[in-house]
């Protein structure tokens, strides 16, 4: 997982209200139960010394039924929300934290991966491409056939049968080169790790048949979906998702077997250092959401260790105690690396990393 979305957080200091709030509404009327949530929350934030004018606009917005969502987090300071999104579900913790960073890794472990892919609905007569990446969908359809022309044969037979069943299967042809050609530019245009192609088995044969063989390796052929109209895609989503949350999978494992095989540094500590050295590629973090691990930051983003007489001797006056979880991430934000929840990793501290050099 890249963390460019939320490198914004980092470029105004701290500190930083977080808050993740459980904004279900399907099973009350008002937002009475909302309300009693979020001043349990904000109570606990006031004492912790987060001023009212920064707890403010946070109220608003999870009060406000047009920012509705089964669950939201949003930071906060001075005054301004900079950053809000909705969750997929209720937050597995109700959480408020006044912190000189913001609590972010809970978000992020929701949040998983998103996986840069491309959806495809094709039939004879073309194609539905929908793109999705850095948390955007874009909706293309791709017809390049005489609509005015059949695109069916008719088994009518007669002299020239044979010449109207060439022109239908060209027309065919012509439509599955034009999906074909937008899926591989598309697909090349965001890093796709996933296609799915869904949609009439004849048109699916013929695209598959001119996409590029890089593309071709991406891939996933899905039973379900339809450009008819009204079609139910409710199976085909499920598809999809199960094709990214496969990829993820494979992902991960292929990571974890890196890191077995070395040039990685195991534990909290050593990660802090790679990290200051900006060598690390890839933080690997066991997804603990009751994990209390603590460390030093300076005000750089690569300034964390387990000691502070470390950042001093890097020329911190005053190093802050701050979460071990919200450090790295910072830090990994800084310096381009990514992060990734695993399901297990040799590490006492649930930390490592794979290093870029």
């Amino acid at each position: 997982m890249r963390l460019d979305f939320i490198r914004g957080l980092y470029e105004r200091s701290g500190p930083y209200a977080s808050v993740y709030v459980d904004t279900d509404r399907s099973s009350e009327g008002p937002a009475n139960v909302i309300q009693r949530r979020w001043a349990q929350l904000r109570d606990r934030l006031a004492e912790e010394g987060a001023p009212a004018s920064t707890l403010e606009p946070i109220g608003e917005l999870m009060l406000d039924p047009g920012w509705v969502a089964p669950g939201r987090a949003a930071f906060a300071r001075e005054g301004e929300v900079v950053l809000t999104e909705a969750l997929a579900h209720r937050p597995r913790r109700q959480t408020a934290r006044w912190s000189p960073l913001p609590h972010v890794v809970p978000l992020l472990a929701q949040r998983g991966e998103h996986v840069p892919h491309i959806e495809v609905l094709a039939d004879r007569a073309g194609g539905e491409v929908v793109v999705v990446a850095d948390g955007r969908r874009r909706e293309l359809t791709v017809e390049v056939a005489d609509p005015d022309r059949s695109l069916q044969k008719t088994g009518q037979g007669g002299w020239s049968q044979a010449n109207f069943d060439r022109e239908v299967e060209e027309g065919w042809r012509r439509n599955a080169v034009a999906l074909a050609e937008v899926v591989e530019k598309e697909a090349h245009g965001i890093g796709a790790e996933v296609v799915v192609l869904a949609g009439d088995p004849k048109a699916r044969a013929l695209v598959t048949d001119y996409l590029a063989k890089d593309v071709v390796r991406r891939l996933t052929v899905a039973e379900h979906g339809s450009r008819a109209p009204g079609a139910d895609l409710d199976h085909f989503r499920r598809e999809v998702e199960g094709a990214c949350r496969a990829w993820t999978e494979r992902r991960c494992e292929d990571l974890l077997n890196t890191y077995a095989a070395g040039n990685a540094v195991t534990g909290l500590t050593e990660t802090a250092r790679a990290l200051r050295d900006r060598r690390v590629g890839a933080v690997l973090m066991h997804d603990d959401p009751s994990s209390t691990a603590m460390m030093w930051i300076g005000p750089e983003p690569t300034q964390l260790s387990t000691d502070p007489t470390e950042l001093t001797a890097w020329g911190v006056e005053r190093p802050v105690r701050e979460r071990a979880d919200a450090a790295l991430a910072r830090a990994v934000a800084a310096t381009d690396a990514e992060l990734w929840f695993v399901p297990r990793i040799e590490s006492p501290d649930g930390i490592g990393a794979l290093l870029r050099f």
